[in-house]
């Protein structure tokens, strides 16, 4: 027992060291691209105010020196598809990055957006044997959640302590040195299927590198793209990525809640191209360049050219008006959004004090998409870049780095997680032991 239990904490030893080290690369493989950033870690930076760069990023002791992007091969619905592919656009994405910096990296913090996400809500309660709660307190309380079922083949990404009560007295981040007699807690759980983390573990490995963390887009890019009033008072990002869009809200500066619809911006790219009949590559550059959700009348005027390479001069030649493209491309982003209005629902997003939310991710950025998520959601809605950290390129500042910015960010800033406590082994859930780590140690 005791083996699995360090076992689990040994990634997050092996991600201080690396920091310790001065240098770690963060890797987000998504369905449209693989973004690979190489951080030094060289202590804080002071900022003035009109530099323009966010609290968090500017209290960050880390700044980039090492940034790159490949096409996503291998890649589908956020999840690894074809083993060879992906090794090889990682190996490339990493490559470059290291060029860029200058060094070399053996250890890497990923992101993926796949793996069909739940999310459980635990609770447990605690008699303290003293006045004043310890470090061991908070270990035991949190042993005393009780675990859910969460099905064959599932295993547990985060488990992040929300929320801490004293004698009734609720919405503690830290109830450490506090003084009472009950101390209650409730737990955000995350659990994802174990084959999508095991075929990244191992793709990984095939690239001659070392995982020191794993993260939930949806989590990450969160972090990222909401500001702090949103995460403290209640927000919602919608990071509308290729193959999937990740849903996460936010209570209280932590996640509450993660999902993933299924249905991305390549969906979209696919209507179109059987719609009018042109390849994926043809379809993805009028998507960009000419599409819309909302059609006036100069739509049914403006012209766009296909192209095409069949060689047949005629019907590579023809015109379709943007009224037309709009037609093909509305119908897909209601459906998304219409799903995840149902996430937002099931996760009560209604009862938060604050009911924002943030659209994010590369495919935010078709336009009026914000006016037609306020109307379909039903609540305010605007679109959100990631925050700026040091070094970042300006080719990397768009809303598609949402989640790879944040992933920065989740190294630099790591919240506390169940295994970061010293829970005693007599007391630690045996069930939950064994699935949190079970892919990490028949791994290490």
């Amino acid at each position: 027992m005791r083996d699995i239990y360090h076992a689990h904490r040994m990634m997050r030893q092996i991600r201080q060291n690396a920091m310790q080290r001065g240098v770690i690369a963060v890797l987000d493989v998504g369905t449209w691209k693989i973004a690979a950033l190489i951080l030094k870690f060289d202590g804080p930076e002071v900022f003035r105010e009109d530099d323009g760069v966010s609290s968090m990023a500017g209290q960050s002791n880390f700044r980039v020196i090492g940034a790159a992007t490949t096409r996503s091969r291998g890649v589908r619905f956020g999840e690894i598809d074809a083993m060879t592919e992906t090794e090889r656009a990682i190996r490339t994405a990493v490559q470059a990055a290291q060029k860029m910096a200058g060094v070399r990296v053996d250890h890497v913090i990923a992101t993926f957006s796949g793996g069909a996400p739940r999310s459980y809500g635990l609770d447990g309660t605690y008699a303290l044997e003293n006045s004043a709660v310890t470090e061991s307190d908070v270990a035991r309380v949190l042993a005393n959640c009780d675990m859910p079922d969460l099905g064959e083949g599932r295993e547990i990404m985060h488990a992040q302590p929300v929320n801490f009560s004293l004698d009734h007295r609720a919405g503690l981040s830290d109830p450490r040195g506090m003084t009472g007699r009950e101390l209650a807690t409730d737990v955000h759980l995350l659990s994802v299927d174990r084959a999508v983390i095991q075929n990244l573990l191992y793709c990984i490995k095939r690239c001659d590198l070392e995982l020191a963390g794993v993260a939930s887009s949806a989590y990450v890019a969160g972090v990222s793209a909401l500001v702090e009033d949103e995460k403290e008072l209640g927000g919602a990002c919608v990071d509308l990525g290729g193959g999937t869009t990740s849903v996460s809200v936010f209570l209280k500066k932590h996640m509450i809640y993660g999902d993933c619809v299924p249905m991305g911006g390549d969906h979209v790219t696919m209507d179109i191209s059987k719609g009018l009949q042109v390849s994926l590559a043809n379809a993805e550059r009028i998507k960009t360049v000419h599409g819309g959700v909302h059609a006036t009348g100069m739509d049914d005027r403006e012209l766009i050219e296909t192209g095409g390479e069949t060689g047949d001069w005629e019907h590579d030649r023809r015109n379709v008006s943007r009224s037309e493209l709009i037609g093909i491309m509305r119908p897909r982003i209601e459906e998304i959004l219409e799903n995840v209005r149902d996430r937002l629902d099931a996760a009560g997003f209604e009862h938060l004090p604050s009911q924002q939310i943030v659209l994010t991710g590369g495919g935010s950025q078709v336009p009026g998409l914000d006016g037609l998520a306020t109307r379909i959601l039903g609540n305010q809605v605007r679109l959100g870049r990631p925050m700026r950290v040091r070094g970042l390129p300006q080719a990397a500042t768009g809303p598609g780095f949402a989640s790879t910015v944040g992933l920065c960010l989740f190294a630099s800033h790591p919240q506390d997680e169940w295994w970061d406590f010293e829970i005693p082994v007599d007391n630690y859930p045996a069930r939950s032991v064994k699935r949190a780590v079970k892919w990490f140690k028949d791994n290490w």
